[in-house]
């Protein structure tokens, strides 16, 4: 069966696990993919670690990506059904994500930048507490955050790190974005902010030769920092297709019940 009725061409990514892989098998006997690179949907097959490095691998594609979970948890994919695959990419509800940008320095003068779709995390490199300067827009908003690190999350990425480390769930139309620390010792009862998404945000590093900080983006890390900057990239989009009846707004809203 073609996969290029409604002028969308589609393409077919697994994982390399076998469960994946023989997903991908039962697929490509029904109907007939598209090379990425020629692609306007990617139907995806993993877990949600390998969405996360397919959509660095492709930004920035104009391709949307529909994924069905061949993995843990798949909260960024749909369920795996093999039947009526066009119908439903056809019938989706599409969800558009912009990326952080972050620019990194390090001790040794280098700069580095890297995208992340979840959260920008701070976090000590050896067994002394980091010690950070918060600055939002430009303006000191803390002067000393004694910690194991911090975060800065999307909406998208709320229910990872950022969950795990106590942060808010943030709704997708929020327009906002979550800082939150890591095991803070002082301030000891600071549990984050909430800041509007257009919000340039730095960490300064103090005292980073004794106290050694790395900064990681997602899936890119950078050691050794002295200083970070994070604001969301509006140039790049990613979008990703959900079956309309559990859509990743439907998902956020119902982790915010969950036990």
């Amino acid at each position: 069966m073609t996969l290029t009725n409604n002028t969308r061409k589609i393409a077919l990514v697994a994982s390399e696990t076998n469960i994946a892989q023989e997903a991908a098998a039962a697929l490509e006997k029904r109907y007939d993919f598209v090379p990425v690179n020629e692609a306007d949907v990617i139907v995806a097959l993993g877990g949600d670690g390998f969405m996360l490095h397919l959509i660095h691998e492709i930004m920035p594609h104009r391709a949307s990506i529909f994924g069905m979970n061949r993995g843990t948890v798949g909260f960024l994919l749909n369920n795996f059904r093999p039947d009526n695959l066009i119908r439903r990419i056809n019938a989706s509800t599409p969800i558009t994500l912009y990326p952080l940008r972050m620019m990194a320095e390090t001790e040794d003068g280098a700069q580095i930048q890297a995208l992340a779709i979840n959260e920008v995390s701070l976090l000590r490199q050896t067994r002394q507490t980091a010690k950070i300067r918060i600055l939002v827009d430009g303006k000191i908003r803390m002067e000393e955050l004694v910690c194991d690190g911090i975060l800065l999350s999307t909406p998208a990425g709320s229910t990872a790190y950022n969950l795990s480390a106590h942060g808010p769930i943030i709704p997708m139309n929020a327009e906002i974005m979550a800082m939150t620390p890591i095991s803070a010792f002082r301030p000891r009862r600071w549990k984050g902010a909430l800041l509007p998404q257009n919000s340039k945000v730095t960490f300064e590093i103090i005292d980073p030769e004794k106290r050694p900080v790395s900064a990681v983006a997602d899936i890119k890390e950078a050691r050794h920092i002295t200083r970070v900057s994070i604001e969301q990239d509006r140039s790049i989009k990613v979008n990703l297709l959900f079956d309309s009846h559990h859509t990743l707004e439907e998902r956020i809203l119902n982790e915010q019940f969950a036990d």
